[in-house]
Order: structure tokens, then sequence, then C-alpha cells
């Protein structure tokens, strides 16, 4: 047996049918996040690769659940009848995954990509003409429900649609609509951001025991001002300027220590990090779209 179900809940009619093909750190953040925002697991089936972790899942979440390893039909199964396709397996992968299901697909089906490198175009290519189809950057704080996601519509999404997929990304995180060729800053700023802010922590811990500090103190001390100051920047209404110009006293040691980035070239050494990651994003759509 490859699909696992848990006992059934009463399921709201109105919410959408949703598929999520692979369930790793992504799509397994938005499905938690979807059903924590109250939507029947009874309006949900996944994938995963193994029966043992199929299992896991649905006895953790409620969610029908078919392995693939075990199931060659799994994917095609999970999409049956869903309003709203979510592709969470690996870039490489989804123009694979495209053509596996695209038999089984309804006409009004949105197919979600949470994968770089993948384009519209390609995978409209993979999928039935006509196919509604978002693409969507997303970064891996969506495990904490703070993720930040774009959203980019096709060729044949509607608004609603667009704004269905938008709902149900919401659920970790917040969503921006950005068109297709904006998506390689996306990729810069916030799909690899997580990234820069965690090689922050990790410099402000060696520069701390350089000074003296026991690892562990410095540890902590690093890891909760940079959580710290994420929870401040998190207010509706903040802005990163004028925090940093509100902590920073004339003469004082802040400003000692912000003009040492900047005389050390740190803007311009941010806007080509941001650069070289939205690079690699076009290099890998050359790699997997041709």
């Amino acid at each position: 047996m490859t699909d696992t179900s848990a006992p059934a809940e009463t399921a709201d009619a109105t919410a959408p049918v949703i598929a999520f093909l692979g369930t790793g750190s992504m799509n397994g953040s938005i499905l938690r996040g979807v059903l924590a925002s109250g939507v029947s697991a009874d309006r949900m089936r996944a994938t995963t690769r193994s029966e043992e972790s199929a299992q896991k899942l649905a006895e953790e979440t409620g969610v029908q659940v078919f392995a693939s390893d075990a199931d060659a039909a799994a994917n095609t199964r999970a999409v049956d009848g869903a309003d709203v396709v979510l592709l969470g397996v690996k870039p490489y992968a989804i123009l694979e995954l495209c053509d596996e299901i695209s038999e089984a697909l309804s006409p009004g089906t949105v197919v979600v990509s949470v994968a770089a490198g993948i384009t519209l175009a390609a995978m409209a290519d993979h999928l039935p003409q006509g196919q509604p189809i978002v693409r969507s950057m997303p970064n891996t704080p969506s495990s904490v429900g703070r993720g930040v996601f774009s959203v980019t519509g096709g060729e044949h999404t509607s608004q609603e649609q667009l704004d269905t997929v938008s709902g149900l990304l919401s659920q970790v995180g917040t969503v921006v609509n950005v068109p297709e060729e904006q998506i390689r800053a996306v990729t810069g700023v916030s799909g690899s951001g997580p990234a820069y802010v965690f090689l922050l922590a990790e410099m402000m811990q060696k520069a701390g025991q350089k000074l003296g500090l026991d690892p562990e103190v410095a540890r902590v001390l690093a890891k909760e001002t940079v959580s710290g100051a994420g929870v401040l920047l998190s207010r509706e209404d903040a802005d990163a300027e004028a925090l940093r110009k509100a902590v920073t006293s004339p003469n004082g040691t802040t400003e000692q220590a912000i003009n040492t980035f900047l005389d050390g070239g740190i803007e311009q050494l941010v806007a080509d990090a941001v650069a070289a990651s939205a690079n690699r994003g076009d290099a890998m759509e050359q790699e997997f779209c041709g």
C-alpha cells in the first residue's frame, strides 16, 4: 500500500484541493503553514520518495501521502482533481515532473514551481497548452513562518488564480508580485539572503572569540543580536536605515564600527554578492531550460 491516510476530517468544500509534489524543507513548510491556517487535511495530498517518509508525514499531518519509490503513479494520483499543484523537487527534476503529471492535470489546475532556475516558458513547453502556471522564489525562513515569496503568473494564469496561490504562500511568509525578469534580483536579495545574515552572525562570533570571549558566549551574543535585530526590523513600519541611524550615536562605538564597514567597501561587496547570486540564477536557467 503506497498511500497513507489519517482519520478523515470534515473538509471545507470552498478551499482549493492542493497537491504537494515533494515535501522537502520548502514544500513541507508550506504544507504545514496551510494546515496551521485552518485548511483541512482532507483538501491536501502529498508525495514523498519513500513509504517510511510517507507514513511519517501522514501521521504528523493527517494528509494523504503517496510514496513515489513504491508507486510509479504516486504523483499523478496526487494531482488528480487538484486545484493547485506545488512542485517541490530539485530544479533539475522540475521539467521531467511536468511531463509526468501533464496528462493528469485538469485544465484549470494551477501549477506552481518553487524551484530556482526554471522559467515559465520552459514549464509551459512541458505542460498542456493553456495550463495556468505560477513561478515562485521562496526562502528558508518559511520553515518558521517568516519566509518571503515572489510570485509571477504565466500567460494563462488569471488574477484570481494568482491570488489563490498568494493566499496559500502567505500562510508561511510575505508574498510580493514581480515580473519574471525581476526574479533574478529576488533570488539575489531574498532567495539567497538568509545565508548572508547567517554569515554575518558567524563572522561576529569569530570576532568576539578573537577579542577573548568564550566560544559559546560569543555564539549566543552573535545569534541573539542578529535574531533580535530581525524582530525589530520585522515591525510593520520598520526601515533598516532608520533603525541603524537610531542606534548610531555621533562619535560613539557603533559609529566607529559602521564607518569601518563602509570604508571597507561593504556596500559594493554586498552589491557584488547579490549580483553573483542573480547571475547564477541566470546560468541555471540556461542549464536547465536551454
